[in-house]
């Protein structure tokens, strides 16, 4: 890519505003997600007994196992949110910049 697209693109508030958007939603689910972590691992440091209690009187499951893969899948629903952003919002508004920059 030529000097002159990549200053176009920087000069563009599109752009400004792209990057500001994006870095938002990331952080913000990358915070999501390092809380869910953070927290489960905490859960298992300092409030073993809970965790390893049945989920019910007749159960041989924990209460830890449900937690663990409601973690996980929270992670993953996360990265379907951000890819769906990416995909409806980001990826269109990257097209525009880059074809205002080929002007």
């Amino acid at each position: 890519m030529s000097e002159l697209s990549v200053s176009k693109i920087q000069n563009n508030p599109k752009y400004h505003d792209l990057v500001k958007r994006r870095d938002s939603l990331a952080w913000i689910l990358s915070a999501i997600v390092c809380v869910m972590y953070f927290g489960f691992i905490l859960m298992i440091a300092f409030t073993p007994d809970f965790l390893t209690q049945s989920i019910s009187s007749d159960s041989v499951i924990p209460v830890g196992m449900p937690i663990g893969v409601g973690v996980i899948l929270v992670s993953c629903i996360l990265t379907g949110v951000y890819v769906r952003r990416a995909n409806s919002t980001f990826d269109p508004l990257t097209d525009e910049i880059i074809q205002e920059s080929l002007k």
